[in-house]
Protein backbone atom coordinates (compact mmCIF):
# COMPACT_ATOMS: atom_id res chain seq x y z
CA UNK A 1 0.00 0.00 0.00
CA UNK A 2 1.12 3.48 -0.73
CA UNK A 3 1.19 5.85 1.84
CA UNK A 4 1.75 9.60 1.71
CA UNK A 5 1.88 12.75 3.99
CA UNK A 6 0.30 15.83 2.98
CA UNK A 7 -0.46 18.81 4.24
CA UNK A 8 -4.12 19.67 4.12
CA UNK A 9 -5.83 21.33 1.27
CA UNK A 10 -9.20 23.16 0.94
CA UNK A 11 -12.13 21.39 0.24
CA UNK A 12 -14.71 21.76 -2.66
CA UNK A 13 -18.15 22.48 -1.52
CA UNK A 14 -19.86 21.54 -5.06
CA UNK A 15 -22.51 18.28 -5.16
CA UNK A 16 -25.69 17.69 -6.09
CA UNK A 17 -28.76 19.46 -3.82
CA UNK A 18 -29.64 17.82 -0.72
CA UNK A 19 -26.92 14.78 -0.55
CA UNK A 20 -24.61 15.22 2.06
CA UNK A 21 -20.52 15.32 0.77
CA UNK A 22 -19.43 13.88 4.40
CA UNK A 23 -20.62 11.39 6.74
CA UNK A 24 -19.54 11.48 10.11
CA UNK A 25 -19.79 8.77 12.47
CA UNK A 26 -18.82 9.57 16.23
CA UNK A 27 -19.32 6.37 18.84
CA UNK A 28 -20.55 7.63 21.95
CA UNK A 29 -21.32 6.32 25.64
CA UNK A 30 -22.45 8.89 28.44
CA UNK A 31 -21.17 11.78 25.88
CA UNK A 32 -23.80 13.98 26.98
CA UNK A 33 -21.89 16.99 27.84
CA UNK A 34 -19.92 16.67 24.89
CA UNK A 35 -22.59 16.43 22.16
CA UNK A 36 -23.68 19.88 21.23
CA UNK A 37 -19.89 21.32 22.16
CA UNK A 38 -18.85 18.50 18.48
CA UNK A 39 -22.08 19.99 16.71
CA UNK A 40 -21.22 22.84 17.27
CA UNK A 41 -17.39 22.48 16.22
CA UNK A 42 -18.06 20.43 13.21
CA UNK A 43 -20.73 22.88 11.83
CA UNK A 44 -18.40 25.77 11.77
CA UNK A 45 -15.50 23.23 10.60
CA UNK A 46 -17.89 22.41 7.77
CA UNK A 47 -18.88 25.59 6.39
CA UNK A 48 -21.01 25.34 3.05
CA UNK A 49 -19.90 21.43 2.83
CA UNK A 50 -23.12 19.69 3.20
CA UNK A 51 -22.75 17.11 5.85
CA UNK A 52 -24.31 14.54 8.60
CA UNK A 53 -23.48 13.56 12.01
CA UNK A 54 -24.09 10.02 12.92
CA UNK A 55 -24.42 9.49 16.94
CA UNK A 56 -23.80 5.88 17.87
CA UNK A 57 -24.91 5.72 20.80
CA UNK A 58 -24.40 2.04 23.33
CA UNK A 59 -27.40 3.38 25.42
CA UNK A 60 -25.75 5.56 27.61
CA UNK A 61 -27.57 6.32 31.07
CA UNK A 62 -26.67 9.90 31.46
CA UNK A 63 -29.03 10.57 28.19
CA UNK A 64 -26.44 10.76 25.21
CA UNK A 65 -29.12 9.84 22.84
CA UNK A 66 -31.80 12.13 24.14
CA UNK A 67 -29.23 15.12 24.04
CA UNK A 68 -28.71 13.84 20.33
CA UNK A 69 -32.64 13.86 19.21
CA UNK A 70 -32.68 17.31 20.79
CA UNK A 71 -30.26 18.58 18.68
CA UNK A 72 -31.79 17.31 15.97
CA UNK A 73 -35.36 18.41 16.47
CA UNK A 74 -33.32 21.83 16.14
CA UNK A 75 -32.57 21.54 12.55
CA UNK A 76 -29.35 20.27 12.49
CA UNK A 77 -28.09 17.22 10.08
CA UNK A 78 -27.68 14.90 13.32
CA UNK A 79 -29.00 11.44 13.71
CA UNK A 80 -28.65 8.60 16.69
CA UNK A 81 -28.38 4.66 16.31
CA UNK A 82 -29.29 3.73 19.71
CA UNK A 83 -27.89 0.51 20.76
CA UNK A 84 -29.40 -1.74 23.13
CA UNK A 85 -27.55 -4.88 24.63
CA UNK A 86 -24.41 -3.83 22.38
CA UNK A 87 -21.37 -2.42 23.08
CA UNK A 88 -18.13 -1.37 21.50
CA UNK A 89 -16.17 1.19 19.85
CA UNK A 90 -15.35 -0.40 16.45
CA UNK A 91 -18.44 -2.53 15.98
CA UNK A 92 -20.67 1.08 16.58
CA UNK A 93 -18.20 2.81 13.85
CA UNK A 94 -19.78 -0.14 11.33
CA UNK A 95 -23.02 0.39 12.27
CA UNK A 96 -22.73 3.98 11.65
CA UNK A 97 -20.93 3.40 8.65
CA UNK A 98 -23.43 1.19 7.14
CA UNK A 99 -26.32 3.66 7.80
CA UNK A 100 -24.46 6.38 5.93
CA UNK A 101 -25.53 8.59 3.54
CA UNK A 102 -22.64 9.92 1.52
CA UNK A 103 -20.03 8.79 -0.84
CA UNK A 104 -16.98 9.49 1.83
CA UNK A 105 -17.37 8.53 6.12
CA UNK A 106 -15.30 10.04 8.97
CA UNK A 107 -14.43 8.85 12.05
CA UNK A 108 -14.24 11.25 14.83
CA UNK A 109 -14.60 10.45 18.76
CA UNK A 110 -17.59 12.26 20.50
CA UNK A 111 -14.91 13.79 23.07
CA UNK A 112 -13.53 16.57 20.98
CA UNK A 113 -10.11 15.31 20.99
CA UNK A 114 -9.76 15.15 17.58
CA UNK A 115 -9.70 17.94 15.07
CA UNK A 116 -12.55 18.66 13.85
CA UNK A 117 -11.03 21.44 11.40
CA UNK A 118 -9.83 18.70 9.48
CA UNK A 119 -12.45 17.07 8.00
CA UNK A 120 -12.72 19.10 4.80
CA UNK A 121 -9.26 18.59 4.44
CA UNK A 122 -9.65 14.87 5.09
CA UNK A 123 -12.46 14.94 2.13
CA UNK A 124 -10.87 17.04 -0.30
CA UNK A 125 -7.87 14.64 0.16
CA UNK A 126 -10.39 11.62 -0.67
CA UNK A 127 -12.31 13.33 -3.53
CA UNK A 128 -9.30 14.63 -5.45
CA UNK A 129 -9.46 10.31 -6.51
CA UNK A 130 -5.87 10.01 -5.11
CA UNK A 131 -6.44 8.45 -1.81
CA UNK A 132 -8.80 5.93 -0.52
CA UNK A 133 -8.05 6.46 3.34
CA UNK A 134 -7.12 9.38 5.21
CA UNK A 135 -5.92 9.60 8.81
CA UNK A 136 -5.28 11.69 10.95
CA UNK A 137 -1.99 11.42 12.54
CA UNK A 138 -0.54 11.80 15.76
CA UNK A 139 3.21 10.62 15.04
CA UNK A 140 4.18 13.22 11.65
CA UNK A 141 5.87 16.70 11.65
CA UNK A 142 2.85 18.78 12.86
CA UNK A 143 1.28 16.54 14.87
CA UNK A 144 0.90 15.74 18.87
CA UNK A 145 -0.38 13.30 21.22
CA UNK A 146 -1.09 16.47 24.10
CA UNK A 147 -0.13 16.01 27.57
CA UNK A 148 -0.44 12.28 27.56
CA UNK A 149 1.81 10.52 30.36
CA UNK A 150 5.02 8.88 29.44
CA UNK A 151 3.23 5.33 30.23
CA UNK A 152 0.90 6.28 27.88
CA UNK A 153 3.14 7.18 25.39
CA UNK A 154 4.97 4.11 25.77
CA UNK A 155 2.01 1.85 25.39
CA UNK A 156 1.16 3.63 22.32
CA UNK A 157 4.55 3.42 20.85
CA UNK A 158 5.07 -0.57 21.64
CA UNK A 159 0.81 -0.99 19.98
CA UNK A 160 2.25 0.95 16.96
CA UNK A 161 5.14 -1.04 16.45
CA UNK A 162 3.34 -4.39 17.05
CA UNK A 163 1.06 -3.36 13.95
CA UNK A 164 3.17 -2.65 11.90
CA UNK A 165 5.61 -5.40 12.33
CA UNK A 166 2.38 -8.13 12.59
CA UNK A 167 0.43 -6.70 10.09
CA UNK A 168 2.59 -4.16 7.71
CA UNK A 169 0.30 -1.46 7.65
CA UNK A 170 3.25 1.07 7.07
CA UNK A 171 1.81 4.21 8.71
CA UNK A 172 2.65 5.80 11.36
CA UNK A 173 -0.18 6.01 13.61
CA UNK A 174 -2.31 2.54 12.98
CA UNK A 175 -3.90 3.25 16.40
CA UNK A 176 -5.59 6.41 15.41
CA UNK A 177 -9.84 6.73 15.92
CA UNK A 178 -9.58 9.87 13.41
CA UNK A 179 -9.76 9.11 9.92
CA UNK A 180 -11.94 9.51 6.18
CA UNK A 181 -12.45 6.49 3.91
CA UNK A 182 -14.36 5.97 0.56
CA UNK A 183 -17.78 4.57 1.69
CA UNK A 184 -17.43 1.88 -1.13
CA UNK A 185 -13.89 0.95 0.03
CA UNK A 186 -15.41 0.14 3.73
CA UNK A 187 -18.50 -1.91 2.25
CA UNK A 188 -15.64 -3.76 0.43
CA UNK A 189 -13.92 -4.43 4.06
CA UNK A 190 -17.31 -4.99 6.39
CA UNK A 191 -17.59 -8.52 5.80
CA UNK A 192 -14.32 -9.36 7.00
CA UNK A 193 -13.58 -6.78 10.05
CA UNK A 194 -13.06 -8.50 13.80
CA UNK A 195 -15.63 -5.20 14.88
CA UNK A 196 -13.95 -5.87 18.16
CA UNK A 197 -12.57 -3.62 20.81
CA UNK A 198 -11.62 0.05 19.50
CA UNK A 199 -8.71 -0.09 16.70
CA UNK A 200 -11.25 0.14 14.17
CA UNK A 201 -8.57 1.59 11.62
CA UNK A 202 -6.39 -1.46 11.96
CA UNK A 203 -8.58 -3.61 11.66
CA UNK A 204 -10.38 -1.86 8.26
CA UNK A 205 -6.82 -1.56 6.86
CA UNK A 206 -5.82 -5.36 7.58
CA UNK A 207 -9.19 -6.47 6.15
CA UNK A 208 -9.42 -4.58 2.69
CA UNK A 209 -9.23 -6.73 -0.07
CA UNK A 210 -6.61 -5.06 -2.15
CA UNK A 211 -3.64 -2.62 -0.95
CA UNK A 212 -4.89 0.54 -0.02
CA UNK A 213 -3.98 4.20 -0.92
CA UNK A 214 -3.44 6.04 2.24
CA UNK A 215 -2.87 9.82 3.44
CA UNK A 216 -1.55 11.06 6.52
CA UNK A 217 -2.56 14.37 7.54
CA UNK A 218 -1.17 15.94 11.00
CA UNK A 219 -3.10 16.33 14.09
CA UNK A 220 -2.53 17.62 17.93
CA UNK A 221 -4.46 15.39 20.32
CA UNK A 222 -6.46 17.60 22.54
CA UNK A 223 -6.87 16.92 26.43
CA UNK A 224 -10.43 15.78 27.38
CA UNK A 225 -12.40 18.59 28.74
CA UNK A 226 -15.65 16.75 29.86
CA UNK A 227 -16.75 13.34 30.77
CA UNK A 228 -14.37 10.26 31.70
CA UNK A 229 -11.49 8.59 29.30
CA UNK A 230 -12.26 5.14 28.02
CA UNK A 231 -8.54 4.00 27.95
CA UNK A 232 -8.04 0.75 30.43
CA UNK A 233 -6.05 -2.02 30.32
CA UNK A 234 -8.53 -4.38 28.58
CA UNK A 235 -8.31 -1.86 25.16
CA UNK A 236 -4.82 -2.76 25.06
CA UNK A 237 -5.94 -6.60 25.29
CA UNK A 238 -8.27 -6.12 22.71
CA UNK A 239 -5.80 -4.78 20.75
CA UNK A 240 -3.36 -7.73 20.84
CA UNK A 241 -6.36 -10.11 20.35
CA UNK A 242 -7.09 -8.10 17.18
CA UNK A 243 -3.42 -9.11 16.19
CA UNK A 244 -4.07 -12.50 16.73
CA UNK A 245 -7.49 -12.71 14.69
CA UNK A 246 -5.61 -10.81 11.97
CA UNK A 247 -2.30 -12.72 11.67
CA UNK A 248 -4.11 -15.89 12.12
CA UNK A 249 -6.88 -14.87 9.71
CA UNK A 250 -9.31 -16.00 11.93
CA UNK A 251 -8.63 -19.26 12.62
CA UNK A 252 -8.13 -18.49 16.35
CA UNK A 253 -11.18 -16.23 17.78
CA UNK A 254 -9.43 -13.57 20.05
CA UNK A 255 -11.87 -14.52 23.05
CA UNK A 256 -10.96 -17.66 22.96
CA UNK A 257 -7.32 -16.74 23.78
CA UNK A 258 -8.91 -14.99 26.49
CA UNK A 259 -10.67 -17.46 28.00
CA UNK A 260 -8.07 -19.45 27.50
CA UNK A 261 -6.10 -17.92 29.54
CA UNK A 262 -8.35 -17.26 32.07
CA UNK A 263 -8.94 -20.92 32.71
CA UNK A 264 -4.51 -20.89 33.20
CA UNK A 265 -5.61 -18.64 36.25
CA UNK A 266 -7.93 -21.11 37.38
CA UNK A 267 -5.57 -24.08 36.91
CA UNK A 268 -3.06 -22.00 39.09
CA UNK A 269 -5.98 -21.05 41.99
CA UNK A 270 -6.97 -24.59 42.00
CA UNK A 271 -3.20 -25.70 43.14
CA UNK A 272 -2.94 -23.19 45.29
CA UNK A 273 -6.16 -24.09 47.05
CA UNK A 274 -5.24 -27.62 46.78
CA UNK A 275 -1.81 -27.70 48.42
CA UNK A 276 -3.20 -24.98 51.22
CA UNK A 277 -5.84 -27.27 52.34
CA UNK A 278 -3.40 -30.22 52.19
CA UNK A 279 -0.91 -28.08 54.73
CA UNK A 280 -3.81 -28.07 56.90
CA UNK A 281 -4.57 -32.22 57.24
CA UNK A 282 -7.51 -31.79 54.81
CA UNK A 283 -9.03 -34.77 52.90
CA UNK A 284 -7.79 -34.96 49.03
CA UNK A 285 -11.46 -35.24 48.48
CA UNK A 286 -12.20 -31.82 50.76
CA UNK A 287 -9.82 -30.11 49.17
CA UNK A 288 -10.21 -31.04 45.93
CA UNK A 289 -13.78 -30.34 45.87
CA UNK A 290 -13.40 -26.48 47.57
CA UNK A 291 -10.35 -26.04 45.06
CA UNK A 292 -12.92 -26.78 42.25
CA UNK A 293 -15.41 -24.81 43.72
CA UNK A 294 -12.82 -21.80 43.91
CA UNK A 295 -12.01 -22.16 40.67
CA UNK A 296 -14.91 -22.41 38.60
CA UNK A 297 -15.72 -19.26 40.63
CA UNK A 298 -12.81 -17.08 40.10
CA UNK A 299 -13.05 -18.28 36.33
CA UNK A 300 -16.43 -17.32 36.59
CA UNK A 301 -15.88 -13.75 37.61
CA UNK A 302 -13.18 -13.14 35.74
CA UNK A 303 -14.75 -13.88 32.37
CA UNK A 304 -17.75 -11.96 33.23
CA UNK A 305 -15.91 -9.14 33.98
CA UNK A 306 -13.18 -9.41 31.24
CA UNK A 307 -14.26 -11.75 28.17
CA UNK A 308 -17.80 -11.28 27.29
CA UNK A 309 -17.39 -7.53 29.07
CA UNK A 310 -19.65 -6.05 26.47
CA UNK A 311 -22.35 -8.79 27.92
CA UNK A 312 -21.60 -8.48 31.37
CA UNK A 313 -23.89 -10.36 33.46
CA UNK A 314 -25.76 -8.42 36.38
CA UNK A 315 -27.74 -8.96 39.57
CA UNK A 316 -29.79 -12.30 39.06
CA UNK A 317 -29.04 -12.97 35.46
CA UNK A 318 -25.51 -12.89 37.33
CA UNK A 319 -26.23 -15.83 39.63
CA UNK A 320 -28.47 -18.11 37.03
CA UNK A 321 -25.28 -17.75 35.15
CA UNK A 322 -23.08 -18.67 37.80
CA UNK A 323 -25.13 -22.20 38.00
CA UNK A 324 -25.02 -22.46 34.28
CA UNK A 325 -21.15 -22.02 33.72
CA UNK A 326 -20.69 -24.60 36.72
CA UNK A 327 -22.53 -27.08 34.92
CA UNK A 328 -20.47 -26.45 31.73
CA UNK A 329 -17.46 -27.02 32.97
CA UNK A 330 -18.40 -29.77 34.91
CA UNK A 331 -19.83 -31.61 31.99
CA UNK A 332 -16.25 -30.14 30.25
CA UNK A 333 -14.24 -32.27 32.61
CA UNK A 334 -16.17 -35.31 32.02
CA UNK A 335 -15.36 -34.95 28.31
CA UNK A 336 -11.58 -34.00 28.92
CA UNK A 337 -11.19 -37.45 30.69
CA UNK A 338 -12.81 -39.40 28.67
CA UNK A 339 -11.05 -37.62 25.32
CA UNK A 340 -7.47 -38.36 27.77
CA UNK A 341 -8.78 -42.09 28.32
CA UNK A 342 -8.80 -42.36 24.71
CA UNK A 343 -5.68 -40.85 23.36
CA UNK A 344 -4.00 -42.64 26.11
CA UNK A 345 -4.88 -45.93 25.28
CA UNK A 346 -4.74 -45.26 21.47
CA UNK A 347 -0.99 -43.98 22.18
CA UNK A 348 0.33 -44.62 25.19
CA UNK A 349 1.54 -41.19 26.02
CA UNK A 350 0.66 -39.19 29.12
CA UNK A 351 1.32 -35.82 28.16
CA UNK A 352 -0.16 -36.30 24.71
CA UNK A 353 -3.39 -37.76 26.77
CA UNK A 354 -3.32 -34.60 29.14
CA UNK A 355 -3.06 -31.75 26.01
CA UNK A 356 -5.59 -33.75 24.29
CA UNK A 357 -7.88 -33.71 27.11
CA UNK A 358 -7.71 -30.24 28.23
CA UNK A 359 -8.00 -28.68 24.96
CA UNK A 360 -11.49 -30.76 24.35
CA UNK A 361 -12.83 -29.42 27.74
CA UNK A 362 -11.36 -25.81 26.62
CA UNK A 363 -13.02 -25.65 23.32
CA UNK A 364 -16.53 -27.48 24.61
CA UNK A 365 -16.05 -24.85 27.92
CA UNK A 366 -15.79 -22.12 25.51
CA UNK A 367 -18.45 -22.95 22.70
CA UNK A 368 -21.24 -23.74 25.17
CA UNK A 369 -20.62 -21.06 27.52
CA UNK A 370 -20.43 -18.37 24.91
CA UNK A 371 -24.01 -19.39 23.91
CA UNK A 372 -25.69 -20.13 27.10
CA UNK A 373 -23.89 -18.10 29.71
CA UNK A 374 -23.20 -14.51 28.04
CA UNK A 375 -25.70 -15.23 25.18
CA UNK A 376 -26.52 -12.00 23.81
CA UNK A 377 -30.52 -13.44 23.50
CA UNK A 378 -32.54 -12.81 26.19
CA UNK A 379 -36.05 -15.04 27.13
CA UNK A 380 -38.94 -12.14 26.34
CA UNK A 381 -41.00 -11.55 29.03
CA UNK A 382 -44.45 -12.38 29.53
CA UNK A 383 -46.98 -9.52 29.39
CA UNK A 384 -49.64 -8.98 31.93
CA UNK A 385 -52.92 -9.37 30.77
CA UNK A 386 -55.71 -7.49 32.49
CA UNK A 387 -59.10 -8.48 30.85
CA UNK A 388 -62.33 -5.87 31.43
CA UNK A 389 -66.02 -7.04 30.84
CA UNK A 390 -67.22 -5.15 27.35
CA UNK A 391 -68.96 -2.14 28.37
CA UNK A 392 -72.62 -2.79 27.71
Amino acid sequence: MSVDVVSPPRADSGASAGVPQLSIISPAYNERANIRPLVAAVAAAMGGTRWELIVVDDDSPDGTAEEVFAIAGEGYPVRCIRRIGRRGLASAVVEGALAANAAVIAVIDADLQHDEKLLPAMLALIAAGDSDLVVGSRHVDGGGVGDWSKDRQAMSSFATWCANLALGTGISDPMSGFFAIRRDVFHASVHDLSQQGYKILLDIISSAPHALRITEIPYVFRNRVEGESKVDLMIMLEFLFLLIEKVTRGLIPPRFVLFSAVGGIGLVAHVAVLQALKSFGSTFLVAQTAATAVAMTLNYVINNSVTYRSQRLRGRRFVIGYFIFCLVCSIGTLANIGVADLVLADEGNWALAGVAGALMSAVFNFGVATQFVWSQRRRPRRPRVRRSPVAQ
